[in-house]
């Protein structure tokens, strides 16, 4: 029998002295609860993932020191084996460091593992820094227990078709009773599925029981759900932590069997998880709290245009924030109905946050004269609504500088990818919630907001009016644009193509062939498909958005802007 802790923690990125911190207050619980054996994820002492701090010498230095502090920790802990994450240096030719999986117990490294498989694909570029461990399988045992460890993607070639190495083949040979499996697995619609999946179908295939830890927490444009796991060869997924929050957890391995620290059979677990709309809420949540917290900000700030997408960014960063933390900003102009105005009102009071009124008309018209005056021609057209985006993107970071808030963008993914925004106008921010959100989930999601809340928060005036960026007399999306209905899914298959779920994309190839049989929708989609390719380069200076989709604009899709397409 083998009794052991996960600790599925939400690490910091270059936080080292806080990483280690974490991991040794889980690993006394782990100590007061018995075990023999507490498992961290895949990088957790740096957390995941350092990018080129790794190329500082200084933060290679620190790593050393937490190991070193770590060692001292397991020390005063001889009974526990602690299963780590952490970059080591390597030599001979190649990349300086190894992704490695150390054991430690009683003050000692009693074992390195090296991780083989490193994805360069979507968002992941660690070939950049690590070179490839050696095509073996570490096993170490530990009371009457034989473990084997591996490192996250070394469990994802188990079909062959990625990569020529498959590790689970060297796992099988060495027979242990157990693997574990360290990770940095982030999240995305489907994703919990996909690992269960994946990893369901290996422990079967070799007859090897298998617990998944991963981490947590907000990165960047990254989110981790955690939703740790363990699987049995016969029994599929028999346990699994809890999903968005820092969940440590003492479980017993016996007779290959996972029990509960009482010895009992754990909660069944469900196949399908949330639903897709609480999965982006919860995703889009954690990301902006973390994103705040770790970027030193304690308050947001958004303008509320009365529309949609401004309506949904406020509702979720008052859920994030909590609503005496966020600030809107109304700035209509001669364009805006006064129905916008209103609903702006109606939004915030449902949400208990302060809205302030900033008019840009004076400041348009201003401008407009001495546009003339310089120029020799009047202001209108495009430039005259571009105009009106800059100057409330402009005073939106003027109150973010003012007074220290975090500017929150509110683009949608329909609207970024064709260009449907200003540069330097509501392109404007720090962090973007809903950049991989199309229009027609915003809609969506908007109505799952209100309805996990059992209330209107989302004023339906709101949700129920057409949309229109109101830079223009009787201006509406549709003027410039398809129906999102149509939009999204041309956009779907030009964008994330086989990355979409079967289901998905089957509806929306189905439907992007049914336009392109006529002339007049294989033009509109040769349109949208120059749309996309021709605002790269807006992408390129928008800031970070969360990703919940598996293919975003960012690191997930890159894309030259100087480019034929």
């Amino acid at each position: 029998m083998l009794t052991f802790t996960l600790a599925q923690l939400n690490y910091t990125v270059g936080d080292i002295a806080g990483n280690v911190q974490k991991m040794i207050s889980a690993a006394h619980r782990a100590r007061d609860e018995g075990s023999s054996l507490v498992v961290f994820s895949e990088l957790s002492l740096t957390g995941y993932y350092p990018f080129d701090l790794l190329d500082e010498p200084d933060f290679l230095q620190r790593i050393d020191d937490g190991l070193a502090e770590l060692c001292r920790a397991s020390r005063q802990l001889p009974q526990l084996h602690w299963v780590i994450g952490a970059p080591q240096r390597r030599e001979g030719p190649g990349k300086l460091l190894h992704n490695a999986l150390l054991v430690l117990h009683a003050g000692q490294v009693v074992l390195r593992y090296a991780k083989q498989l490193l994805p360069t694909y979507n968002i992941f570029d660690e070939r950049r820094h690590f070179e490839p461990g050696p095509d073996v399988a570490k096993v170490l045992r530990i009371g009457d227990t034989q473990v084997g460890l591996m490192i996250c993607e070394d469990g994802w070639n188990d079909e062959g078709a990625d990569y020529g190495v498959n590790p689970f083949e060297r796992m099988r040979d060495a027979a242990p009773d157990l693997v574990v499996s360290i990770n940095a697995s982030p999240s995305n619609i489907g994703k919990r599925e996909q690992r269960h999946q994946v990893f369901g179908d290996a422990s079967r295939r070799h007859g090897l029981p298998i617990l998944y830890v991963n981490q947590i927490g907000g990165h960047d444009q990254l989110v981790y759900d955690g939703a740790s796991f363990a699987v049995e060869p016969a029994g599929g997924v028999v346990f699994e932590a809890d999903r968005f929050v820092e969940d440590v957890r003492t479980l017993r391995f016996e007779q290959g069997r996972f029990l509960t620290r009482e010895g009992d059979s754990p909660a069944s677990v469900k196949r399908e998880g949330l639903s897709t709309m609480a999965f982006y809420r919860q995703q889009i949540v954690l990301g902006l709290k973390d994103y705040a917290r770790r970027c030193g900000f304690k308050q947001a700030v958004v303008g509320s245009s009365g529309g949609i997408d401004s309506a949904l960014t406020l509702a979720l960063a008052a859920e994030a924030l909590g609503p005496h933390n966020v600030m809107a900003v109304t700035m209509p102009s001669r364009f805006s109905s006064a129905g916008s105005v209103d609903d702006s009102v109606s939004l915030c009071r449902n949400l208990g946050i302060e809205l302030t009124t900033h008019p840009i008309a004076d400041l348009v018209a201003g401008y407009g004269t001495q546009f003339e005056k310089s120029f020799s021609r009047p202001l209108a057209g495009l430039p005259l609504e571009n105009l009106q985006a800059r100057i409330r993107g402009t005073i939106l970071m003027e109150y973010s500088n003012a007074f220290g808030h975090l500017l929150l963008t509110t683009g949608n993914k329909s609207e970024i990818s064709v260009g449907y925004c200003t540069l330097y106008g509501d392109t404007n921010g720090g962090l973007g919630l809903l950049g991989d959100v199309y229009k027609t989930e915003v809609f969506a999601l908007s109505r799952h907001v209100n309805e996990a809340a059992g209330r209107e928060l989302i004023p339906n005036a709101i949700i129920d009016k057409e949309p229109s960026a109101e830079l223009a007399p009787g201006q509406r999306d549709t003027d410039s644009l398809p129906p999102y209905p149509v939009l999204d899914e041309i956009l779907k298959m030009l964008i994330e193509g086989d990355r979409l779920s079967a289901a998905e994309h089957a509806e929306a190839s189905a439907f992007v062939v049914r336009l392109k049989a006529a002339d007049e929708g294989r033009a509109l989609v040769e349109r949208i498909r120059q749309m996309i390719a021709r605002n790269e380069y807006k992408r390129r200076q928008a800031p970070p958005i969360i990703r919940v989709r598996a293919r975003a604009f960012g690191t997930g899709r890159q894309m030259p802007i100087a480019a034929k397409y």
